[in-house]
């Protein structure tokens, strides 16, 4: 029998879903120390596999039933004896019969309910855990694994800043401010403190961020007061009219959000602490209540990529529209009104004629052997910007709607103005040749031509 040491036992081994990728945090223990545990979150499921492994292969394990159960319990230091639990839940893994070698159940908590944050003090301890027990006539077979839980809240509506004057009649008056009154707990707590009246002599003042964990209700109320932070924020006597600023980072501590009534059992409060200590060794001091919320870390992401596929989608509707407004085979997606002109750097605006497509352009007509000089400098510098122009024309005939062309002139008419000038300027006679016709005319034979005396 196993209850002498001679029977079959088994171990159990609980894996998690998903184990490799999920997130870790600590929490401390009872003793102080801090472990690290799985990190779930409020309507989060809990799935994963157990694993029975018999101490002795061959043998066999009788057994009234194996289940899985996940509770949520808060234990008291001064009440051991009586846990509360305000979460549940039961899976049957098995019924009742015999466990002949090792075997592997699965199990899946779907959308677990979990209201409270998980939490370790001074008195009090709310936890989260999954507990696997193999039924036995005389003795259970259990184990357990804690889970760690956080609670995640969104920005609060309404965040007034804390304003407030206090002192001691004709002694000491002084006004602090501070800029919010809840925080997350990576939040800046930012301030000032300006004196109004000051007849004791300050030698210094502090402030300090304090936690107060109150257990239990009625008569067997325990508060404990624990210092999270202190700072000290001046140094010497102030004078009428000074302020002070405050600057607090919440990031380097351990904090837990603002708990209040968590099942009725305990509750946790965070409060600034406001002291000043004269040269005697009195110490004034004024605390004011702060509420502290966690911040929705892991909802960044999903938040940023919903507003990326937004604008994206805003990207997508703005170019849709403009295609739809626009052909889409322009090669600029504009409409063919707009479409510029390229010509180059000092040419004149081509004439109608020379906007047609170049294969409707004629070979120039033969020109005369020997043309003027200015006649081939006028050609040379009149060709080239209407051949740009028309390969361009010619490239955007593929694809642009033609525009009707201006009359055109007879067939016999001459192409363009350039050949128009060449062909004025073949035509007519340049000096040289009209000197040389000169002398090729000569007086008939019957005509003599004698010097004329000059009169002296």
């Amino acid at each position: 029998m196993s209850f002498f040491g001679f029977g079959q036992s088994a171990d159990i081994e609980i894996q998690l879903d998903g184990s490799d990728t999920r997130k870790m945090a600590e929490m401390k223990t009872e003793d102080g120390k801090k472990e690290r545990y799985f990190l779930y979150y409020d309507g989060e499921s809990v799935s994963g596999k157990v694993n029975v492994a018999l101490k002795k292969p061959g043998g066999r394990l009788e057994h009234q039933g194996v289940k899985i159960e996940f509770v949520g319990q808060i234990e008291l230091y001064y009440d051991r004896g009586n846990h509360h639990e305000f979460t549940s839940l039961v899976k049957e893994l098995a019924r009742p019969g015999e466990l002949t070698h090792n075997t592997t159940f699965d199990f899946e908590f779907n959308q677990v309910e979990k209201p409270y944050e998980s939490y370790s003090g001074t008195n009090v301890r709310l936890r989260y855990f999954l507990r696997v027990t193999i039924v036995r006539r005389l003795s259970d077979i259990a184990r357990e694994m804690d889970l760690l839980v956080h609670t995640l809240s969104s920005y609060p509506e309404m965040n007034n800043s804390i304003k407030m004057e206090v002192g001691i009649e004709d002694c000491l008056h002084i006004e602090f401010e501070y800029n919010k009154s809840k925080y997350h707990l990576k939040d800046v707590i930012v301030g000032k403190i300006y004196f109004l009246l000051v007849r004791i002599k300050i030698k210094h003042m502090e402030i300090a961020i304090i936690k107060r964990e109150t257990t239990g209700s009625g008569p067997n109320t325990f508060n404990e007061n624990e210092t999270i932070a202190k700072y000290e924020i001046m140094d010497g006597a102030p004078v009428r009219g000074e302020s002070i600023p405050i600057r607090v980072f919440l990031a380097g501590y351990d904090l837990t959000p603002t708990m209040r009534d968590i099942n009725k059992k305990f509750s946790v409060r965070y409060y600034l602490n406001l002291v000043l200590v004269d040269e005697e060794e009195r110490r004034y001091f004024k605390q004011q209540e702060i509420t502290l919320w966690r911040k929705g870390e892991r909802l960044r992401r999903p938040l940023q990529q919903q507003l990326m596929a937004q604008q994206q989608t805003l990207q997508q509707l703005s170019l849709n529209n403009q295609q739809g407004k626009f052909p889409q085979s322009h090669p600029q997606g504009q409409p063919p009104e707009f479409t510029p002109q390229m010509t180059s750097a000092g040419a004149e605006p081509p004439s109608p004629q020379q906007s047609q497509s170049p294969m409707h352009e004629e070979a120039p007509e033969q020109l005369p052997s020997n043309p003027s000089p200015q006649s081939q400098g006028r050609q040379h510098h009149s060709a080239s910007p209407p051949h740009l122009h028309l390969e361009q024309e010619a490239d955007d005939d593929l694809t642009t709607p033609k525009l009707p062309s201006p009359p055109t002139e007879p067939p016999n008419s001459i192409d363009s103005p350039e050949e128009e000038f060449l062909e004025a300027q073949a035509g007519s006679l340049s000096d040289e040749e009209e000197a040389e016709e000169r002398e090729s005319v000569k007086p008939s034979s019957g005509v003599t031509q004698e010097p004329v005396p000059v009169a002296q």
